[in-house]
């Protein structure tokens, strides 16, 4: 017994040792709470709050960011991030990040919003506010099917994909073309900085990261409207395992939303 507990406690010192501070590869943020995410497992979402989370810290500007929660299933935002949030009703993100960055230029403004929300009720909101070229971040999360709700066609589902709302597959004729907004509003000329990027391996999520803080700090020299679509999974909507719908976004999402910069100016 007696040699077991010296074992244990040369362990424990072996662990107290490993865990100094400057042995530190890697920790959470904290920008980050400790709060349990509730989104399903496999899901993009938790991913995309980290690295905004850790471009906040390392850009230092906590106390001075404001994010505008959207509807759908990333409502919940202001629960993760340590942040001050407003929540925008449907689709009027963009609308309200242009009150709150008018009425606060010190402030980083950005909103966080799903495909339904921007591309769908919120077009009016998004390109308007795209056009006149409001000095806001606007990260889009494409994943092709409104989560929330039941897995219902979105403007960005693409030909033949199945949803609660096209169950044999969305067909142009009847359902319209799938919207690759991104690629409108990089027309425009208002936005300085659009991009596509994933989070499907630690190589996208580095990409990602970049894309973000490169955004912020577009916002911080006063460039314009900056846009960051993340083309992401649904397994849960797409009635899929998370490794299959990463493959299957690998090859279909990409396909029609290739990945990497839009415009920068």
């Amino acid at each position: 017994m007696n040699k077991n507990l010296q074992e244990e406690s040369k362990m424990a010192e072996v662990i107290n040792d490993i865990k100094k501070p400057e042995n530190m590869v890697y920790g959470k943020t904290k920008v980050l709470t400790d709060n349990i995410m509730h989104y399903c497992p496999g899901c993009s979402h938790g991913v995309v709050h980290k690295v905004v989370a850790e471009v906040i810290d390392e850009m230092g500007i906590q106390d001075i960011t404001l994010g505008v929660a959207p509807v759908g299933c990333a409502v919940l935002i202001y629960n993760y991030l340590d942040i001050d949030w407003q929540e925008a009703a449907h689709g009027r993100a963009p609308a309200l990040a242009t009150a709150m960055k008018r009425l606060r230029p010190d402030r980083y403004v950005f909103t966080y919003q799903g495909d339904g929300d921007l591309a769908a009720i919120g077009t009016a909101e998004t390109i308007h506010a795209c056009n006149r070229g409001e000095n806001i971040v606007i990260i889009f999360i494409n994943n092709g099917i409104y989560g929330m709700t039941g897995g219902q066609m979105a403007p960005t589902t693409l030909e033949g994909m199945k949803t609660a709302t096209c169950p044999y597959g969305r067909e142009p004729s009847h359902d319209g073309n799938p919207l690759r907004i991104t690629e409108l509003l990089a027309q425009l000329p208002g936005t300085a900085y659009v991009t596509r990027q994933s989070v499907h391996t630690a190589g996208a999520v580095r990409k990602t990261k970049k894309a973000i803080r490169k955004a912020f700090e577009k916002q911080k020299e006063n460039k314009g409207t900056s846009v960051v679509e993340v083309v992401s999974t649904c397994n849960s909507g797409w009635k899929m395992t998370p490794v299959q719908a990463n493959k299957w976004m690998e090859e279909n999402m990409f396909a029609f939303y290739p990945l990497g910069d839009l415009k920068d100016e």
